[in-house]
């Protein structure tokens, strides 16, 4: 991932076919651009490349790597999830232990009403869809979830490559939610609807008592992450 301002060093960023016919680079004064870990930036699509041009290209006289959220993605990809596969997939079919979306509020009755209307067309989807039937529960304390559903769920995360797979692991960590992160990754819902529901119990608490800077403050930071990761989908 990049995290380093530097000074700018080129005058031109352009994507390009790569020779081998097989992918795209980005080059920046004709020289292609490499992974933050110094690994070949080959990537799968010519628009993914022509938007991390155009986002190298958008730099001023520094750098900012924040500015940058498909460079971002897909050089985690590259970098990161190419190289730890297992570990990631791990850590996303471990969400379906405690999924978001199974476990719903008490009180008040229209908190309960709106997660139901919000989360539980996600579940049915699941269930006729992937085959992934996650149970439901009220409150926070832990239950079990099938152990069937969740080898389902691990075939699914799997069967994804790793640019696809880099994408879900950003949805899911920042939804809570592995059936949010798989319906947006498979067209299901956008991103705006991911962050609808990610969000529903952040919502409803501003609603209620009014703006909390911190709360405001995370959900905008998720807004912005989760939107970029379906701009990068888009592009894939």
């Amino acid at each position: 991932m990049l995290t380093k301002t530097i000074n700018r060093f080129y005058k031109k960023a352009e994507a390009v076919a790569d020779d081998s016919g097989s992918g795209w680079r980005v080059h920046l004064d004709g020289r292609a651009v490499k992974s933050p870990a110094k690994a070949e930036f080959l990537l799968p699509s010519e628009v993914l490349a022509q938007e991390i041009a155009a986002e190298w290209e958008a730099q001023g006289e520094k750098i900012l790597p924040h500015t940058m959220p498909i460079m971002q993605r897909a050089a985690t990809a590259i970098d990161r999830v190419a190289h730890h596969r297992p570990m990631v997939i791990g850590e996303i079919v471990g969400y379906g232990r405690s999924d978001l979306l199974c476990y719903r509020a008490t009180f008040p009755e229209d908190l309960i009403e709106r997660q139901a209307k919000a989360w539980q067309p996600l579940l049915d989807w699941a269930q006729s869809d992937l085959g992934v039937a996650l149970a439901v529960t009220e409150g926070v304390m832990p239950i079990d979830q099938d152990d069937h559903a969740l080898l389902r769920l691990q075939d699914h995360v799997e069967g994804l490559d790793d640019y696809y797979l880099t994408a879900l692991h950003g949805l899911t960590t920042v939804s809570g939610s592995v059936i949010i992160g798989l319906a947006t990754v498979k067209g299901h819902i956008d991103a705006q609807k991911a962050f609808e529901c990610a969000m529903l119990d952040d919502e409803y608490a501003i609603e209620q008592w009014g703006d909390d800077a911190e709360a405001v403050i995370r959900r905008d930071r998720h807004q912005a992450e989760l939107l970029a990761t379906g701009r990068y989908l888009d592009l894939l």
